[in-house]
């Protein structure tokens, strides 16, 4: 089965909390604090490979989770860190938040890697805590939480031509002759219903003069598709990495095929601007039909005048196949080489672009259903790994959040004395 988008929720793992310990050893009566530090959290990555094409694996497995890491202990000793995981993804996936839909990552080659969901760091021991004035401190830090969202995988095929067309146009033909490939095919309507990959290749093997390509035979588009009729929307984003597109019209359908070229470009331009001027070359099949071979003179000139190659072939007859895909590979080197002259006559820019990122102190207050949000990367950390149990942690997060600024600002909002303020998953009731 074929799959090419899915949701999956992910899940780093926490950090492992600080340890309150202190050294107690014969003739060592004060060996003072010794709790070691928590482990980090495991993190989420996504690696492509070019050993799966399909998205399956998550379609009934959606949500993963990495290992949390291991709380400190006594005589300084760190906790382990977690095991991270790692999710096996087809090269061409594009990777987004489901919730702002911002592209994360868009992993195309073979062994490229991104991490999704960071893990929290581990807590600090209290032998951090240790100063001049208080030796032996009883405050430790919680494990941070690691990052969780929910993603959206969205696979697009790597193919350097896509084959489009209507229903019955001849594509899957056309792919298993061609190519090693041997997609399903029938006399009817919709036989394709997943894409389909082969790989092109056209003199000796071994020889310099080799040219290969991969041809992904997408299924038959009709009016409404980029509108979601059909098959249309499900498949039309696997023609939009492609470079050429062999547009193969059916020399024997009822309707003018001219009139079905028009009509199956306009959804092209209709679902993305950028596909409808993608180079294409038109073929007319089925010329071993007495009624291809009366259109083909007609269409030959239409499209000659409106710019377009235009070819005719039967590819159950194999006639005209090996000619069309020649000139698909010298038309294909051509957009390869205009495509690298471009990029070395793009001029580097003489300045780069100057990133700022966004202070880890800023943060945003809002007042959302009488509960005041506090929202900021920093600050959200600083509250999930205050021990709430602890009097002297909690000392220490209110001077913290005065010198970050964030009591201030509470007060300027209006917090009053038994309101509560939300930090991330925490709330904590306001006091004097």
């Amino acid at each position: 089965m074929f799959y090419d988008q899915v949701k999956i929720f992910v899940k780093a793992g926490d950090g492992g909390s600080g340890a309150i310990h202190f050294r107690r050893e014969k003739y060592v009566p004060r060996g003072g604090p010794d709790g070691g530090d928590g482990g980090r959290g495991g993190s989420v990555y996504l690696r492509a490979s070019a050993a799966v094409n399909t998205l399956i694996e998550y379609r009934y497995h959606q949500h993963f989770k990495a290992g949390n890491g291991q709380p400190g202990r006594g005589q300084r000793m760190h906790g382990a860190s977690g095991e991270d995981i790692e999710l096996i993804v087809p090269c061409g996936t594009l990777v987004r938040d489901a919730e702002s839909r911002e592209l994360l990552a868009d992993l195309v080659e073979d062994g490229q890697r991104v991490m999704v969901a960071r893990g929290g760091r581990g807590g600090l021991g209290n032998v951090h805590f240790a100063t001049p004035t208080n030796q032996a401190p009883r405050e430790a830090q919680n494990g941070e939480p690691g990052e969780e969202r929910w993603l959206v995988l969205e696979l697009r095929l790597i193919a350097d031509v896509g084959l489009v067309g209507y229903p019955n146009a001849g594509k899957s033909t056309l792919l298993s002759v061609v190519t090693a490939a041997r997609p399903k095919i029938a006399d009817y309507p919709f036989t394709t219903l997943t894409p389909n990959l082969g790989v092109v290749q056209l003199g000796q093997a071994g020889s310099a003069d080799l040219l290969s390509f991969v041809l992904a035979d997408i299924p038959g588009l009709i009016e409404g598709a980029a509108q979601g009729a059909g098959l249309g929307l499900e498949f039309l984003r696997h023609i939009q990495r492609t470079r050429l597109l062999i547009h193969l019209l059916d020399g024997a359908a009822e309707n003018d095929p001219w009139e079905n070229f028009l009509a199956i470009n306009r959804e092209l331009e209709s679902y993305d601007r950028r596909l409808a001027r993608r180079p294409q070359i038109v073929v007319l099949n089925k010329m071993d039909l007495p009624q291809a071979r009366d259109r083909w003179p007609a269409l030959k000139r239409r499209l000659e005048e409106a710019g377009y190659p235009a070819f005719a072939i039967s590819a159950v007859a194999h006639q005209g196949t090996t000619e069309l895909m020649q000139a698909v590979a010298r038309r294909l080197e051509e957009i390869k080489r205009e495509e690298q002259r471009q990029a070395l006559a793009a001029e580097p820019p003489a300045q780069g672009p100057v990133l700022r990122p966004i202070p880890e102190d800023a943060f945003t207050i809002s007042k959302e259903n009488g509960v005041f949000v506090v929202r900021g990367k920093r600050v959200e950390r600083v509250v999930s790994m205050t021990r709430l149990d602890s009097r002297e942690s909690m000392d220490r997060l209110q001077v913290t959040l005065e010198k970050m600024g964030v009591t201030r600002a509470l007060e300027e909002a209006g917090v009053q004395v038994g309101d509560v303020v939300r930090f991330g998953k925490v709330e904590l009731l306001w006091g004097e």
